[in-house]
């Protein structure tokens, strides 16, 4: 037992933060989006275990293929990964396109929209009909970036969302009963960003369903006036501004092909917005809805034999705004509810798993809140 604790010990010791990272990102299943794309443990094509019983063994999928697809997915299980070997490709300039939908026109849509785009992905707003739908393409070597000129500046497009801030300011300045965080040492209120001004507004009063539903509408409102295109690097453009301090549950289920589309990763949509609505669930925006291709790892919540598999993984959210303990326990208190609602509805009827990286012990986490 020793030797087995030395050997971990140095594998430790050896690893960079990097390294770690991509392990565990590996591990877990992650994924980004686009029908075509298969999560990111499809790009490991061979691997080296530090194991207690077999030392040290290299596995792919020539050599002792049943646990290669086990533990490219393993969560670290079947023993210590020290070394992945990935297929990778250059990085890529892309087109993104951000435009504002109805779940209507989504539906008339939506399989060209999974096969015609590398990367896309819909974000809901609960308690509204728009349906944000960003997507992301290579840039045309021949035609170039698209030509675009925005309708609206970033100031003008916040407008409604520091509009909303001074309305709900002096509502809750009279009401002992909401919570805002004061401090004097703050940014002004028209140097925050999109996400951060969000955080602000949720802070008053996070649990509070109408509150709640009049900043998913200026953040709607947000969305229309932020239509337009943008260009970088695909390491620039695929990252996303998620906010501050949140709680997330994101589940994986299969959709059909892309041939064939099942749309039931639609109908699930539609379900969890109206048991939103029918629970009055304060929850804030965005409900994310990404695909993936299959993955062949067992474990993987995009599992298939089948490579012309696509999933879908959606992901409901709220956020932990303030740093009141009292209010922050509240908060994960409702999250964990609005997640079990969902579990307990859902999970079965659509063949759902959560994903690995998403799973929280609700008794562990709400003592460290």
């Amino acid at each position: 037992m020793s030797n087995v604790s030395t050997t971990l010990l140095k594998v430790y010791k050896e690893c960079s933060r990097a390294l770690f990272c991509s392990l565990g990102t590996k591990a877990v299943g992650a994924h980004g989006t686009g029908a075509k794309l298969p999560p990111i443990d499809e790009q490991v094509i061979s691997m080296k275990l530090v194991t207690p019983g077999k030392g040290t063994i290299e596995i792919s999928k020539e050599k002792d293929p049943e646990l290669f697809y086990l533990a490219r997915c393993g969560l670290g299980a079947l023993g210590i990964v020290a070394e992945v070997t990935l297929q990778c490709v250059e990085r890529q300039e892309l087109v993104e396109h951000t435009f504002v939908s109805k779940l209507k026109e989504i539906k008339k849509n939506h399989k060209k929209l999974i096969n015609d785009n590398k990367h896309v992905k819909y974000l809901y707003i609960p308690y509204t009909d728009t349906v944000v739908v960003v997507t992301c393409n290579p840039v045309s070597k021949w035609r170039g970036p698209p030509k675009f000129k925005p309708k609206y500046s970033l100031e003008e497009a916040l407008q409604p969302m520091r509009d909303l801030h001074q309305e709900s300011q002096e509502k809750y300045r009279s009401n002992p009963t909401a919570t805002s965080s004061k401090d004097e040492n703050e940014p002004k209120i028209s140097d925050l960003s999109f996400t951060e001004l969000r955080d602000k507004l949720l802070s008053m009063d996070p649990l509070n369903k109408e509150h709640v539903r009049k900043i998913n509408q200026v953040e709607a409102e947000f969305w229309k006036r932020s239509e337009g295109y943008r260009v970088g690097w695909s390491d620039e453009i695929l990252g996303f501004d998620c906010g501050g301090q949140q709680w997330v549950s994101e589940t994986c289920f299969p959709a059909g092909t892309l041939a064939k589309p099942n749309m039931k990763d639609l109908k699930y949509i539609e379900d969890v917005m109206e048991l939103i609505e029918k629970e009055e669930i304060p929850a804030p925006a965005p409900i994310e809805q990404r695909w993936t291709a299959s993955s062949k790892s067992l474990m993987s919540p995009a599992s298939s034999s089948s490579s012309d598999d696509i999933f879908s993984w959606v992901g409901i959210i709220m956020y932990l705004p303030t740093s009141d303990a009292r209010q922050r326990k509240q908060i994960t208190e409702e999250f964990f509810h609005y997640r079990h609602l969902t579990q307990a509805r859902f999970w079965d009827q659509y063949s759902a798993y959560e994903h690995w990286a998403k799973i929280e012990a609700y008794t562990t986490r709400l003592n460290g809140v």
